[in-house]
């Protein structure tokens, strides 16, 4: 914790939800940036246990002085009901990964894992209107990116995934929410793209290769992978190798923050958002 940041009985709270918790380095990254934003609030990490979640939640929304909730693993899905209101790509995914309570006291919730990845590209200087991408992963990150770049204007995603049923079922998702963008199901790398992104867990392991076939790479194209690491992935260094600008998994993450922080009203938004969207339990 920041040797500026101090608590009072005046202080806000922040705090982010799963099962487990120790891992995450939420706390001590938001309560710095809360700090260094001259607002008076802290991040705290609570242990929710999984058999607890539909009791623990309830009370954890109802205090007086929370203002905010990250939510990692197992929940960004069991923590839909809880929110008034869905952002564009939350409602669509159906997972979120923060809420903040508005003057009503009721919660809006959002899920940043892809426009975490935005923010980081367009940080790199990409142009996502109009953009082709190719997409590695139609899981929960892939699902997120897949919807942020929908959002941020993008003209066409190709998706790759070895199970057929997710991607097709994402596919039909996406082509329901954004008309302006075409979703088709990929095998390879076999046209030339704007953006090839890696949301795969290939390449957390130190002796993965490829996430897939690539093969050549124009230096025009962006490439991204969500694998946090501290040595680049295979991905990238193949196409650090081939000129092409790359987002990392470290990148994404410094994104996702300033974009939760604009959510939580304590910065301006990194990118345009689609709003939210009202929805009734």
């Amino acid at each position: 914790m920041s040797a500026t940041a101090r608590i009072t009985g005046t202080t806000r709270l922040y705090a982010i939800i799963g099962d487990p918790i120790a891992q995450v380095r939420s706390p001590e990254v938001f309560t710095e940036r809360l700090a260094k934003a001259g607002v008076d609030a802290v991040l705290l990490p609570v242990h929710v246990p999984a058999a607890q979640f539909e009791v623990a939640v309830p009370g954890l929304l109802s205090l007086g002085n929370l203002d905010g909730v990250l939510v990692t693993v197992p929940f960004k899905a069991r923590m839909v009901p809880f929110a008034a209101r869905l952002g564009e790509g939350a409602r669509v995914i159906g997972a979120i990964n923060a809420l903040r309570r508005e003057a009503d006291g009721s919660w809006t919730g959002d899920m940043f894992d892809g426009k975490g990845f935005v923010n980081a590209a367009m940080a790199k200087g990409a142009r996502l209107q109009g953009a082709s991408v190719l997409l590695f992963g139609a899981g929960g990150a892939g699902s997120a990116i897949a919807c942020a770049l929908a959002e941020a204007g993008t003209s066409a995603i190709d998706v790759i995934d070895p199970e057929r049923d997710r991607r097709d079922s994402l596919i039909a998702k996406l082509s329901a929410a954004f008309a302006h963008c075409r979703f088709a199901a990929a095998d390879a790398h076999r046209s030339a793209y704007d953006l090839v992104i890696n949301a795969s867990p290939v390449g957390m392991g130190a002796t993965d290769g490829m996430p897939g076939e690539i093969g050549r790479l124009a230096p025009g194209t962006l490439v991204g992978d969500v694998v946090v690491s501290q040595e680049p992935t295979r991905l990238i260094r193949h196409a650090l190798a081939s000129g092409c600008v790359c987002v990392t998994g470290r990148d994404m993450h410094a994104g996702q923050v300033d974009a939760i922080m604009a959510f939580f009203g304590h910065g301006s938004p990194p990118f345009p958002s689609a709003g939210a969207s009202t929805r009734s339990h």
